[in-house]
């Protein structure tokens, strides 16, 4: 069972396309868990319009995007958990692709692909989000996060060391990804599986962050890393 998880909110320009390439890849047995942040806009509507029971949506205000991927992974029951953005366009081939992977190499507990970046009308910009590989280091990804949530997919073994994530955490994907270098086997695909739409509404965080903040990340990401390891060491 394959559960894809969506943390939703304002994504009535994008969601539909979104949705689209997802559901024709699942089977139905499969399913979207989408936790909405309080959207205002059509959104729900969008999604209630699809009147498909694989689409499950949890309508929350955390205002808070980490809290809200780390709702919605809460939720999910399958065996692979697939996180997606809202806003981008998954390859025709990526759930079998993936799927296949895990099964050729049962270590691996995650799974990162590579994105193919598009613009906000879908056309291809000619490079990739990766350009010179992955590096596994855990020290390299405390410093630089090279971990993107739009192209991860983990077992749901990892699910007990993920969850919950830390509040004070900057951003899901650099915690999941740091917690599978630690308590998994993290591998890079470097295929292009997702068409990573970049536009004006883009949620990024660290964007204009002074420095003395994102030493905080850091920091925080440590301490957060140090206190997780010794709770399952001695749990």
């Amino acid at each position: 069972m394959i559960s894809v998880c969506i943390a939703s909110f304002n994504g009535e320009l994008f969601l539909k396309e979104q949705l689209v390439s997802i559901l024709t890849q699942l089977s139905e047995e499969d399913e979207i868990i989408i936790s909405d942040d309080g959207s205002n806009d059509q959104t729900l509507e969008i999604v209630s319009s699809f009147c498909d029971n694989r689409i499950k949506v949890f309508e929350n205000s955390f205002r808070n995007v980490v809290k809200n991927f780390n709702y919605a992974i809460s939720q999910s029951k399958g065996e692979i958990v697939v996180l997606s953005d809202q806003d981008d366009i998954w390859h025709e081939d990526k759930i079998r692709i993936i799927t296949g992977y895990f099964q050729s190499n049962p270590s691996t507990t995650l799974v990162l692909s590579n994105l193919c970046m598009i613009d906000k009308n879908g056309e291809k910009l000619g490079r990739n989000f990766f350009t010179g590989g992955f590096n596994y280091s855990l020290v390299a990804n405390v410093i630089k996060n090279n971990f993107i949530g739009c192209g991860m997919a983990f077992k749901s073994t990892l699910k007990p060391f993920i969850l919950p994530i830390p509040e004070r955490i900057a951003m899901h994907d650099w915690w999941i990804g740091c917690v599978a270098l630690i308590f998994g086997k993290a591998e890079f695909l470097d295929q292009n599986l997702v068409f990573y739409r970049r536009h004006d509404y883009n949620v990024t965080s660290g964007t204009g962050v002074n420095y003395f903040r994102r030493l905080s990340y850091r920091i925080i990401l440590i301490v957060e890393l140090g206190r997780r390891y010794l709770k399952v060491k001695f749990n």
